[in-house]
Parts: C-alpha cells; structure tokens; sequence
C-alpha cells in the first residue's frame, strides 16, 4: 500500500431497554461529543486536540466510488431518521422471520433483487467466492491494509426447535459451519481475519456454551481443523462476542484455541478474543486474559469493540452512562498500546502489576473519538523514539463510518501540525460478511437496530456522505477542488 504523508498529532487529553440516570447510551457506533470530557486514566496520556487550522486536501471520501457515495447517503437518510428507522427496521424483521413465501427473500426472486442490490450490498461482501473475492480486491484498492470476513450464519439463543441432544443433528449442524468457515478462509488472503461465530455451529454447541461445558470432540476437531487451515495460509481468526447467555461459555472456548495457535506463532496472535467496553466486567476479564497469556507463554489477540448486544443484555451488566463506557474503551486502548496497566485496566497479577504481557490489538469502532486518540498515542510514541512494540490495527464494518475509515487512511491530515512523520501508515481493515441474501438479513436486522443507539453518529456519517456528494458535484461544473 502507498504510504500516506501524514502530520503528527498532539495527544487527545442487551432484557429490556435500558434507562440511565443522567445521559442517554449511545452503543459502540457512537460518536457522541461527550468523550472527549469522559474521565481518563490518571497518567495523563489522554489529552484533547484543539482545533486546528483546515487545510487543503483531497477529501478523504474522494476516493470512494460515486455509486458508493450515493448509496450510502441513501441508506444512511433512513438509518438517521427517527420516523423512517423504526418501520425499516419492522419491514427487515419480517423479512428475516418471513411467515409466507412472498416475504422470504430465497423464495421471492424479485424480493432478492431488491435486497441485494440495496442493503446487503451496502454491508455484504457476496454470496460466492467470485463475489466475495471481487468485493476485498474493491476494499484494497481504496487503500485499506485487508479485511476481516465473516460467514452470516449464525444461530441465536432461542430461535432454534433444534433438540440440543439429537447427535446427528449437532453433527450436521456442526459440519455446514465447518464447511462455511473452511470456504471463508479460503477466499481471505495472506494477512486478512476471518471473524468465527461459534454459535453458528448450531443447537448443540449452543447447549455446550450457555453450560460453560467444554467442546465435544467432534466440536473440537471442527476447529482445531479451521486453525490449522488459517495458520498455512497465514490468515488470522477472531472470535465473535455475543450474548451474555453464551459469553462466559465462549471466553473458555477462546482461550483454549489462542493457547493451540498463538503458542505455534511466537510474538504474533494468530487467534483473537472480541471484548465489549460497555460491560462493567470487560476490564477485570481482559486483564485475566492478559495473565493467563503471560503464564501459559502466548501473545494475546485482543478485538476491542464497545459492545453490539444493549437491547438484549441484562442492564445491571452495563456501564451505568455512555461517558463510562467511553472511560472504559479509551483507558484500556491507553493500557494496551503503552503495555502499561493504568486505573482502568489493572493487573490481575500481584506479581506483574506494572507492564503488560505481549498483545496484539484490533481497534474496532466507529467512534472517531476514539480512533483519532489511539491514532495520536500511536504517533506520540513514534515520534518519541519509542518502540512501537504492539501489533495494532482499526477496523470499521462496511457500509458503515467510512467517513472515519477514510480519514484514518489519510493519518487525519487536518489535525495539529508537529515535527516528525516516522510511522508506517495505519493497518486499517474493513469487516465482510458473506452469504446468501437468507443467510444475512439477521446481520442486516442487527444493523439497523444498531442504529437506534447511534442515530447521532449516523447523521454525521449522512452529513459527511452528503457534504463529498456537494464537493463533486462542486467539481463537476468548475466551483471546487
């Protein structure tokens, strides 16, 4: 990829739904103001940036294309509207669970159309391999570093008549996911992710997760079987967090395959954990983690998102106001970049209560917040001589805060002005699901419902589509840059 000139930066400073005592949640699309006030750890680090001077340059939505642009702008004026959200998101809910012929999408042709060529291609990478591969070849010609691809299929606590203690049916079940996830890590590249979703291997292995059991050894095979796969072909794997009824039941599964591959690639993770800043528990698991790596002699894969699951999660498990789950996300970025524990994430170890263990970390989120203040420490370090000693990398979903993505690919060249430009540009990655039309109108449901946590930061991304749709049109007559 071509190197972005870039200006340093000076450092930036799920039952019902839940009510908070002084402000309103925002999930982790958010890119609510009040972030940069959010109480930070006390060495310091995070510092604001005050506004600078703009300068010209090309817009970082410049080199999207036009049908992109216009598609998003389409998709994102619904998405911000409060009127036009709720009955999109009652219309894709019927689409998902459809109770007749003419609303399933595999069954409507005319319906599939449709959604194809709207919201899924808006948030999907394809439906076969030659798609999905047209799609990342898309992703890495606007300069992105890969992706992370994922497979939609995917079975919810609850929504299956599946019995759990049918074996053949667990092994069928088990078997599709496999042959799902062995095709996905084919079609990724050397040096993309492949996200797993471990309750996409049906009814039975979700018994297994909600008892916190151990994988069978069919279940084990299956994805010793993937990990073997990914590590020839140099691909690395994360993990999908998910609900809390199956969460805990997940992190054991995790740990237990970062140790089988992590141990195999020294200094490198190969096998990631998905950590969700708005549970108030996020700090105390990670840092568990972090131990456990340390004594067992692995580096640590850490996925670090704020949380996709509000509506459903039981409330007392969440941070109590949105500025903590910022406090939250922000104080272990803080921690795992400089490698040292601060007041947000403490060290689990009476023994090591000072540097962390080797990690590596995918800053996943749509808060630009966020991005720009990791950006800066990141640039900060550099720019001090440090040794850049974590494997870090962003990541944003697709059709989603591509205003951020874009942004970052530039290194934000409108922030603060200073002296040295010595790091690498940014590993920035956009996340892919695939599959059928059917397969990803569950995926698509999440989205939209996302969306009603985050109206705020998709209005930015409506205005930043609309403003780039502006300038080119600006351009086209002779009246712009």
């Amino acid at each position: 990829m071509k190197a972005v000139t870039r200006r340093p930066v000076r450092m930036l400073s799920n039952m019902s739904p839940p009510r908070y005592r002084t402000a309103r949640y925002v999930s982790r699309t958010s890119n609510a103001k009040s972030s940069l006030s959010a109480t930070p750890p006390t060495n310091g680090l995070w510092q604001q940036v005050p506004p600078s001077p703009k300068k010209d340059t090309l817009s970082p939505l410049a080199k999207l294309p036009l049908s992109s642009v216009l598609r998003s702008l389409m998709i994102l004026s619904i998405s911000s509207s409060t009127i036009l959200l709720k009955p999109c998101i009652y219309t894709l809910s019927i689409l998902a669970h459809p109770k007749t012929p003419l609303l399933d999408v595999a069954k409507n042709p005319l319906l599939n159309l449709l959604v194809k060529h709207t919201l899924y291609k808006q948030f999907n990478a394809g439906e076969n391999k030659l798609e999905v591969q047209r799609s990342i070849r898309g992703i890495k010609q606007l300069g992105y570093r890969g992706v992370l691809l994922g497979y939609a299929r995917e079975v919810l606590v609850g929504e299956s008549n599946t019995d759990p203690h049918n074996e053949q049916a667990g092994r069928q079940e088990i078997q599709m996911w496999l042959d799902g996830t062995l095709q996905t890590v084919d079609m990724a590249q050397e040096g993309d992710f492949v996200a797993l979703k471990f309750t996409g291997m049906g009814t039975q292995v979700l018994h297994y997760l909600q008892h916190k059991d151990a994988p069978s050894p069919f279940m084990d095979q299956a994805i010793k079987q993937v990990c073997d796969l990914a590590i020839s072909r140099n691909v690395r794997l994360l993990v999908d967090a998910e609900e809390q009824a199956v969460q805990p039941g997940i992190e054991e599964w995790t740990m237990k395959y970062q140790k089988y591959c992590n141990s195999r690639t020294p200094g490198r993770a190969v096998f990631y954990n998905t950590y969700q800043a708005y549970l108030c528990s996020t700090p105390i698991t990670l840092a568990r983690h972090l131990e456990i790596s340390r004594q067992e002699g692995y580096t640590l894969g850490v996925k670090l998102v704020r949380g996709a699951y509000l509506k459903t999660e039981p409330r007392h498990l969440i941070w109590a106001k949105k500025e903590e789950t910022d406090s939250c996300y922000d104080g272990v970025v803080e921690a795992l970049l400089t490698r040292k524990y601060n007041n947000m994430l403490k060290s689990a170890s009476t023994e090591h209560t000072t540097d962390l263990p080797p990690v590596n970390v995918i800053i996943a989120t749509h808060n630009r917040d966020s991005v720009r203040k990791a950006h800066a420490l990141r640039l900060q370090q550099a720019n001090q001589g440090e040794t850049l000693g974590v494997d870090l990398s962003y990541a944003q979903l697709q059709g989603m805060a591509d205003e951020v993505s874009c942004e970052l690919l530039q290194g934000f060249q409108d922030a603060e002005p200073s002296a040295k430009q010595t790091t690498e540009p940014p590993n920035v990655y956009k996340l892919l699901t695939w599959g059928s039309v059917k397969e990803c109108m569950g995926f698509l449901l999440r989205r939209a419902v996302e969306n009603t946590e985050a109206v705020s930061r998709t209005k930015q991304s409506q205005e930043a589509m609309l403003g780039e749709l502006k300038r080119r049109t600006l351009h086209a007559v002779g009246l712009g840059n």
